[in-house]
């Protein structure tokens, strides 16, 4: 079971998550993160980081963001890996408080 970014990433992508993951399973797109399935290992440190509480285990994504799950497969095959922390952008403590992003990803 691997873990998943979801919706509250949108427009925030800060990258705390990053910093803690033992193997690098993070993929980096234009205004959000997403998870390699494939290359994360289940061991939940990124999910105390992600200040927005944008990452949960599989089985425990919410019904509404169920789509993500696919959504961080596909993308992942298409992002590059991140493996630093970078800053956040500007406005994301703005961005953190919207709700409905999906449609607002960049890919």
């Amino acid at each position: 079971m691997a873990y998943v970014v979801t919706e509250s990433c949108v427009k925030c992508k800060y990258t705390d998550c990053v910093e803690v993951c033992p193997v690098d399973c993070f993929r980096e797109g234009p205004n959000m993160l997403v998870i390699d399935p494939d290359e994360c290992i289940d061991c939940t440190l990124c999910v105390p980081e992600c200040p927005v509480e944008a990452i949960f285990a599989e089985d425990d994504v919410p019904d509404e963001q169920k789509d993500f799950i696919p959504l961080n497969r596909e993308l992942s095959r298409e992002w590059k890996p991140i493996v630093q922390r970078k800053p956040a952008p500007a406005d994301a403590d703005e961005w953190s408080k919207v709700k409905q992003k999906k449609h607002l990803i960049e890919r």
